[in-house]
């Protein structure tokens, strides 16, 4: 079950995994295994349900079986391939997703983790057991055999083909690749843990970027266009793109399982610099992309990061401002209208200061999680007339959102609700107080309970706070007031009066901006702001690049429609 969770989003070459079991003395093993059409291998080891994740005796063992097993069956059925090597075991694991688990009476570990079994005698009885289980596999399933097969031979002729292609990205010193001198701006600092290389998109921005920079510390490479997307290219194409090439060459590690040596990087801080759009959202995930993929170690040891460069610049007077994104100069607007304004309720209460500010920011929190729900106008009237009698959706799911829904019955003498499942689109109709509310069984299942739970306490504490009447915003120094009915008008209303008398700038790209402004805000490391990539889980980071970046058009289709309503920035 879990090879085929792996697997789930991706072409699989035999639709059923291999599973065999076997007992040697005291060392018993599972393993199971299914290759897919993917160029990466994805192997996890246990040892007594302990996930040894740099793996040990007992995989060493299942790899240098599985090699020589298969090279033993194309050499007994004369299967020739194009070279007279034999396949590499970097060959016969690539597209492979599998798990092997060993029970072994006396564990020994590399250490007090438990991540690398060291027995030594575990590695002869696994490759025994794999051997023997392995070929009566092949023998008995010669269709398999022969697409596993099929699968190392293309592997090995691409890992020759890449062979050659990672000589150009070898070098003893940066400057000897003949495209770099005007590519990469070097640093002056030669030890890797005080230097920086920020990737950046564009040459415009490169251009900015290395008239800003630090040259004692930080190397500028300027990104031309957007990278390939190595999820569904194979390595001898990965090393043909002349981008990817540069990266490679510049960073110093070389690439591949037999070349890649994390010892010879050359900056312990890779920053990933692209504008804020979607063009620059795509091109940071397909670096990311290849990071993931064919450099892992670089992220497991914390050298990658993600820039956040500004949005906007403001300026009021003599004084200006960097703002990262549109919550940060919401807030900026909001703090400085509630220096000037005084809020009165129709209880007498008086908001202004950091309390005005504050109850600003809950009336953004309400809205926020409002408008995630209500982006279906039939939707917003449900939603209001729930909030209204202080129902609330608790969990997810159509069939419990209408029991809730149920209980406006109790409210309402003209309620009615009927359900069609087998009607097309909309497929719940909803009839209250004189309305016809429409909506489909689909968009309930997938409304965020969430969202609707935070908006439902959101609103008991703004009621609270602010009452369920108008309230009245004055301005202090010209006793101006204002009567506004929604909290969303009280919102808008500050965020208007905070933009009086100031120029705020958009930037549309890093281009935009002039060398001191992208040091000031993206370079200095005293006032920017980085983002570090971490994987926090494996198996769902693998799965979520295959849906998103592969080549299966359906799983992308599917999660993007599941997903729809839990999306918060959009741009179209």
């Amino acid at each position: 079950a879990f090879i085929k969770h792996i697997n789930e989003n991706k072409s699989v070459l035999h639709e059923s995994p291999v599973y065999f079991s076997g007992k040697s003395d005291d060392v018993e093993i599972e393993v199971a295994f299914q290759y897919n059409d993917s160029y990466t291998e994805r192997i996890y080891s246990f040892v007594n349900n302990i996930n040894t994740v740099e793996g040990g005796t007992h995989l060493t063992g299942f790899k240098g079986a599985l090699t020589r097993t298969l090279n033993s069956y194309m050499s007994a059925n004369k299967i020739v391939n194009d070279s007279k090597e034999n396949l590499s075991g970097e060959d016969v694991r690539e597209g492979m997703a599998a798990v092997i688990s060993a029970r072994v009476m006396n564990p020994q570990f590399e250490s007090q983790k438990k991540i690398k079994l060291t027995n030594v005698e575990i590695k002869g009885k696994v490759e025994t057991l794999v051997s023997e289980y392995l070929g009566a596999y092949l023998e008995e399933n010669p269709v398999v055999a022969k697409k596993i097969v099929s699968k190392g031979i293309d592997a090995q002729r691409a890992r020759i083909a890449a062979k050659k292609a990672r000589e150009l990205t070898r070098r003893k010193n940066v400057l000897e690749f003949s495209t770099l001198p005007g590519k990469l701006a070097d640093c002056q600092e030669s030890d890797p843990a005080l230097s920086e290389l920020f990737l950046v998109e564009g040459e415009s921005a490169g251009g900015s970027a290395k008239q800003g920079r630090d040259r004692k510390n930080q190397a500028i490479l300027p990104l031309k266009g957007k990278i390939l997307n190595v999820e569904k290219a194979r390595f001898d194409k990965l090393l043909s793109n002349e981008e990817i090439k540069t990266m490679i060459t510049a960073m110093g590690t070389g690439i591949g399982i037999e070349e890649f040596d994390l010892e010879k990087i050359r900056y312990h801080k890779i920053i990933i610099m692209t504008d804020a759009d979607v063009d620059g959202s795509h091109i940071l995930t397909l670096i990311l992309t290849f990071f993931y993929r064919q450099m892992p170690e670089i992220i497991e040891n914390g050298y990658l990061y993600i820039a956040q460069p500004p949005l906007y610049r403001a300026k009021k007077g003599r004084s200006s401002f960097y703002v990262r994104d549109d919550n940060e100069l919401t807030e900026r607007l909001v703090r400085a209208s509630s220096e000037s304004l005084v809020l009165s309720t129709d209880n007498g209460k008086t908001l202004s200061g950091e309390e005005l500010f504050q109850a600003a920011l809950k009336i953004r929190l309400y809205k926020t999680h409002y408008d995630r729900l209500c982006f279906n106008p039939n939707l917003a009237l449900l939603v209001d007339l729930l909030l209204k009698h202080e129902i609330e959706i608790d969990l997810g799911g159509a069939e419990h959102i209408l029991k809730c829904v149920d209980r406006l019955k109790e409210n309402y003498p003209d309620y009615k609700l009927t359900v069609d499942p087998e009607k097309q689109g909309n497929n719940v109709l909803i009839e209250v107080n004189e309305q016809q509310i429409e909506l489909s069984l689909n968009l309930l299942e997938n409304m965020s309970a969430y969202d609707f739970s935070q908006m439902f306490q959101e609103r008991l504490k703004l009621i609270e706070i602010l009452g369920e009447n108008d309230v009245v915003l004055t301005e202090e120094k010209e006793g101006e007031s204002q009567s506004f009915q929604t909290w969303k008008e009280v919102l808008d209303f500050m965020i208007s009066f905070g933009k009086k008398g100031m120029y705020i700038q958009r930037y549309k790209g890093l281009g935009e901006m002039n060398p001191e402004q992208l040091w000031e805000t993206t370079l200095d490391p005293d006032v920017r702001t980085l983002k570090k990539v971490k994987v926090e889980d494996l198996v769902e980071s693998d799965g979520i690049f295959t849906i998103l970046m592969g080549d299966q058009v359906e799983p992308r289709r599917n999660f993007i429609e599941e997903n729809a309503l839990r999306v918060k920035n959009l741009d179209v």
